[in-house]
């Protein structure tokens, strides 16, 4: 073993944020990554009630190169922040796929709206995609039909959302419920 290097690895160590009472209020940009279909939603929370200010898709087409879809979600991205002016983001954190390629497309996809949230300064926090089903539907297993239609009861919206514009929503309500139970000291908040 080379002289300065530890034999077993430090301990990774996750400090919890501490959460403000008035966390679980104000505006909030959920982000479901894809390269060629992320989903985006504005919510704002006021008071407990929760309201959809914006949401859709981010659609790159086929014929756009992977390059161009980057820059694609990031304008979008940047675009929404100007415009909506919310004070966190929360981000669909990476799930396990398969296959390698897919993950890396996953990744870089979300690299390009982390780094738009991250220029703007905006605090930061992920969601693990059971953990949102688990929050909206009540079941961690739920398909992306069951995840739209709760959405869309949830919010009083007149349409279903397109299902990734759906996974976005659901996604800024976990967000507002896991701040207002960190706020109380139940859990605590993953920042990146």
């Amino acid at each position: 073993m080379a002289a300065g290097i530890p034999s077993a690895p430090l301990p990774l160590r996750i400090h919890p944020v501490s959460v403000p009472p008035t966390a679980a209020l104000g505006r909030v940009l959920a982000i479901d990554p894809s390269l060629r279909s992320t989903g985006y939603a504005v919510l704002q929370n006021s008071g407990g009630k929760v309201t959809a200010l914006d949401f859709g898709i981010i659609k790159n087409v086929p014929t756009l190169l992977p390059s161009g879809c980057l820059v694609s979600i990031h304008a979008k991205v940047r675009e929404l922040i100007e415009q909506h002016r919310p004070e966190v983001a929360a981000f669909e954190s990476i799930i396990f796929v398969q296959s390698m390629r897919t993950a890396i497309t996953l990744g870089t996809a979300r690299g390009a709206a982390l780094l738009a949230a991250a220029q703007h300064g905006l605090p930061i926090y992920e969601y693990a995609p059971r953990r949102v089903k688990q929050s909206v539907v009540g079941l961690g297993a739920a398909q992306k039909a069951q995840v739209a239609f709760m959405v869309r009861a949830l919010l009083g919206l007149t349409e279903t959302p397109h299902a990734d514009a759906a996974d976005a929503l659901a996604i800024g309500l976990t967000h507002f419920q896991t701040a207002g139970s960190a706020a109380r000291g139940a859990v605590s908040l993953e920042r990146i």
